[in-house]
């Protein structure tokens, strides 16, 4: 096979596997590299470059100029090394290309163990350039199996499967084999065998993209999402913010009779929402973060350590604390502040850190 013969067979093949001709092409380079290396001890001497625009490709090893030689594959004698550079002297780096017998008998050889090795790490460059498309993003995937002792669900998302475990699932979440759902690509990492990817309903990145994909002014800019605090399937507090005076950004996530928070709020399985404004003052934001509790007072009580004392109405003093903690820790975690939680008229009782 002549040159020509070769990047109209990469062409076609490209084609037929759908695979770009570029990742092909370097999925053969090394795979190449790889084959010829072998017949070198492993030694990494071995290079081959592939020129598109030219059709045409070279396979070459290089090898140290040396007075005395300690390995055979990696160095020659100033003598042999002027047999391809005619000036070469010790202590130079000489490129000595294979015949084209060479290649082919290695080639031949090989073929189709190259083929598929270019061929597979081709399709895991691709899938790995879509699926780095995906990262930090909602995607929708199919269940193809439940583990009946574990609860982990097995996700089909385009050509990956990828395990959900029960701890990222919400504790309504029941899948059964069939069943569609969201979830959060949280990481994209390689491995052997192709890329791999880490998947959530927990995260609260899930909300924080509802939010974006139900919120047209999320998604324009108009309102921004500045902090996100979750306790899956229980609840969630999101602190945004608009820099236009006439945009309401509560009132833009909340939507006309709670159309959108709604929304998000089934899509979560019942997960409560606090959607609150975000304030560069800590004194309106910790104050904000407490709600559905009214808050008398916000002390900043050490500004290096973040620490605040609020005082709230007597009859507030649960609302604020809430069912188990749960308020004023996800107020805490949504602010960064540490809140010192007081009733109007009695001691201290409880502190929240971040």
């Amino acid at each position: 096979m002549n040159n020509s013969e070769f990047f109209e067979a990469v062409r076609l093949l490209g084609k037929e596997k759908n695979i770009p001709e570029d990742a092909l092409l370097e999925g053969i380079q090394r795979a190449i590299v790889t084959a010829v290396k072998r017949d070198y001890n492993n030694k990494d001497i071995v290079f081959c470059e592939i020129d598109t625009e030219n059709k045409d490709f070279r396979v070459f090893v290089r090898k140290n100029v040396v007075t005395e030689i300690l390995d055979p594959d990696e160095d020659m004698t100033v003598e042999q090394a002027q047999r391809f550079k005619k000036n070469a002297l010790a202590g130079d780096i000489v490129e000595i290309e294979l015949e084209t017998k060479e290649v082919s008998r290695i080639a031949a050889e090989k073929g189709k163990h190259i083929l598929r090795q270019a061929i597979r790490e081709a399709e895991h460059g691709r899938m790995k350039e879509e699926f780095q498309s995906k990262n930090q993003e909602i995607v929708t995937a199919k269940i193809v199996k439940v583990d009946p002792e574990t609860l982990d669900a097995f996700v089909e998302i385009g050509k990956l499967t990828e395990r959900l475990f029960r701890s990222e699932q919400l504790p309504t979440d029941n899948f059964k084999e069939g069943d569609i759902t969201k979830v959060f690509v949280a990481e994209i990492r390689d491995a052997t065998k192709g890329p791999k990817a880490t998947i959530s309903r927990t995260h609260p990145g899930l909300v924080r993209r509802l939010l974006e994909s139900e919120v047209p002014e999320i998604f324009d800019g108009t309102v921004e999402i500045k902090s996100v605090s979750r306790e899956a399937g229980s609840r969630s507090k999101i602190a945004v913010y608009s820099a236009d005076e006439n945009v309401d950004p509560v009132g833009a996530c909340i939507g006309q009779r709670g159309a959108r928070i709604n929304k998000i709020v089934d899509l979560l399985g019942g997960e409560k929402l606090d959607v609150v404004r975000y304030s560069d003052d800590p004194t309106e934001f910790v104050a904000a973060a407490l709600a559905p509790a009214d808050v008398i007072s916000v002390t900043v009580e050490n500004e290096e350590e973040h620490a605040c004392k609020v005082i709230v109405p007597n009859g507030q003093l649960s609302l604020a604390i809430g069912n188990k903690g749960q308020n004023a820790r996800l107020a805490a975690k949504l602010t960064g502040w540490k809140i010192d939680i007081n009733p109007e008229t009695e001691e201290p009782v409880i502190n929240f850190d971040e």
